[in-house]
């Protein structure tokens, strides 16, 4: 008898099917009632390079505690068709403690899934959704799904309930269905030998308390809640993905608030508009990926050279070019630290899992505000249209203010003066006595231009100085692990999730290592990462690009202890917690 899964902390469910099947609203129902049960949560998405429509597979990781990343491989397949599964199976490992249920009429298993070792079995999918009114394959399937992770069929059934009660389905019709597809799951579980069961919370009034203080929320939208608590009140863009459907979430928020959302003709006009709000006195943003973010580079400059705050939202895809826009990569990493012309310090800052899109973001608003330069926040796909059930985060107050003069006197006020921290007080426009010049020419103190030497190197050191000597705190990186660990594992972005868990099974296996994972990258700290490295002798750079960018930036930059072991490889396909661990056992 074949055993599907075992209990675990965690199972894996990944649902594909052709465009109009449904995957991804099954996927993120399920996820919903997770969280309604009790339980935590991660959905991505994986989806053709047509962007919209088209073959697609949500992917979905379910646990007892907080849930970053996926795992190593996917417990249950559900096949809504086998319709150009080809394009994205490589997303999705699968093993022989694996199951696949296809619906009964999606044909012949696809070979690269017959490879994997995993249990194949067919579900009339179809046929009960004809037979019960208002529903569909997809509602059928997803209570199979519920079955075979252990998911309770109530949880599933009022979810469902409450997202179809707009669209006239009824609640007996979706109990109906749902109940239909969850008895298909606990027949194929008898039959087959075992449910991936995760142990449910025993106490109910604890489970209840638990599930009002957690939130369902993608990363991009963390991002505008970090955007909206740190005081950014204009926002401008040119659509873009993954990137737009942070702005659409921040849009009616704005409403509220008398903020301004403004979509302009292309990327130059976002950029510059969002610059022209900034000097206006209102903190803004604009919000873009790789292509987007070449257009903007040399207006960025001008943000950098007239000391004008500005936050740039970045959401990486794969790239070069058009690339692969539905798919995730950290290579806009050099752009973003080297890619402005001239010398011009700007700050470079990475969320390091969904829930950490709000402080990053919110933190980004605070160091562009006080340092009065250009900040980008480097997100990526995964992270940005991950769906997460996370903790409710507390709110920070940073305490943001931006410098201003208290009573500019015409004629003797010095924009650019030269102070101990590098930052001058930043008068706003219709300000007595605060006029001055700001442009994107070399200037003196007073914002006249000049192409004096002394000039020249005297505003270059004040933008440079205002950022080295400025206080990051903690928040520079997140380090943990065994504090007399010789083996250390770097990382940042969404890599942290993978690289997190692969340290933990291996200190459960007796091995000593600590994780340091960069959310500051620019500008660096070099006395602060030799201090979280001391006693280390082994390091490991974990990156998802091809070249090794961020290995590259750390050896340009950093004294490591020894020479780095490299684990990168490009998107789509994901670092697995596998491939940390798999290095570390060689090490022993």
């Amino acid at each position: 008898m074949t055993q599907l899964t075992s209990a675990a902390d965690s199972v894996s469910v990944a649902i594909t099917g052709s465009g109009g099947a449904g995957a991804i609203t099954a996927g993120s129902l399920l996820l919903e009632a997770a969280g309604r049960a009790g339980w935590y949560g991660l959905m991505t998405r994986t989806v053709g390079p047509q962007i919209r429509g088209g073959e697609a597979a949500a992917l979905v990781r379910l646990s007892r505690s907080p849930v970053a990343g996926h795992g190593d491989r996917f417990d249950v397949l559900i096949a809504l068709d086998w319709r150009n599964v080809e394009r994205f199976v490589a997303e999705i490992p699968l093993g022989p403690q694996s199951v696949a249920v296809a619906c009964e009429e999606a044909g012949d298993v696809p070979e690269r899934i017959a490879a994997s070792g995993a249990l194949s079995l067919t579900a009339p999918f179809t046929k009960l959704a004809e037979d019960i009114s208002g529903a569909r394959p997809n509602i059928i399937a997803l209570g199979t799904a519920a079955a075979l992770v252990g998911l309770p069929e109530q949880a599933m059934i009022e979810t469902v309930a409450a997202t179809l009660v707009d669209k006239g389905v009824s609640l007996e019709d979706t109990a109906q269905a749902i109940r239909a597809g969850f008895d298909i799951g606990v027949q194929l579980a008898a039959v087959h030998g075992g449910v991936a069961a995760l142990k449910l919370p025993e106490n109910a009034a604890a489970t209840a308390k638990a599930k009002a203080e957690r939130w369902m929320i993608t990363g991009n939208q963390a991002a505008g809640l970090g955007a909206l608590r740190g005081g950014i009140r204009f926002a401008a863009l040119y659509p873009i993905t993954p990137a737009t459907d942070m702005l659409e979430w921040v849009s009616p928020r704005f409403n509220a608030i008398g903020g301004v959302l403004c979509q302009a003709e292309d990327e130059i006009a976002a950029i510059n508009m969002a610059i022209g709000a900034s000097y206006g006195g209102v903190p803004s943003l604009t919000a873009t990926s790789g292509p987007g973010l070449a257009l903007k580079l040399e207006s960025i400059g001008l943000s950098v050279a007239a000391e004008v705050p500005l936050v740039i939202f970045n959401v990486m895809r794969g790239g070069p070019s058009t690339g692969i826009p539905t798919k995730s990569e950290q290579t806009d990493l050099n752009v973003a630290l080297y890619g402005l012309h001239g010398e011009a310090p700007h700050v470079v800052v990475a969320p390091l899992s969904v829930d950490d899109c709000i402080f990053t973001t919110q933190w980004a608003v605070h160091l562009a505000e006080s340092l009065q330069t250009a900040a980008f926040v480097l997100s990526d796909q995964f992270l940005g249209q991950a769906k997460a059930v996370i903790e409710n985060p507390p709110e920070t107050d940073f305490g943001t203010t931006r410098l201003k003069p208290n009573d500019p006197k015409a004629g003797v006020y010095k924009r650019y003066a030269l102070t101990n921290s590098g930052v001058s007080p930043m008068a706003i426009p219709g300000m007595p006595g605060g006029q001055y010049t700001a442009d994107g020419l070399e200037h003196n103190e007073r914002g006249t231009p000049s192409s004096q030497a002394n000039d020249h190197h005297s505003q270059l050191d004040k933008r440079f100085n205002k950022l080295d000597g400025f206080e990051y705190g903690d928040a520079w990186a997140e380090i943990e692990g065994d504090a007399d660990a010789d083996t250390a594992l770097i990382t940042w972005g969404s890599t942290t999730a993978p690289v997190r868990e692969a340290m933990a099974r291996a200190r459960a296996e007796g091995r000593k290592v600590r994780l340091v994972a960069l959310r500051l990258l620019s500008p660096t700290r070099p006395a602060h990462l030799a201090e979280a490295l001391k006693g280390v002798k082994r390091v490991m750079v974990v990156e998802q690009s091809h070249s090794g960018q961020f290995l590259g930036y750390l050896k340009a930059h950093y004294d490591l202890p020894a020479p780095p072991h490299s684990l990168r490889h490009p998107g789509p396909l994901a670092i697995r917690p596998a491939e940390v661990c798999d290095v570390l056992r060689s090490w022993s």
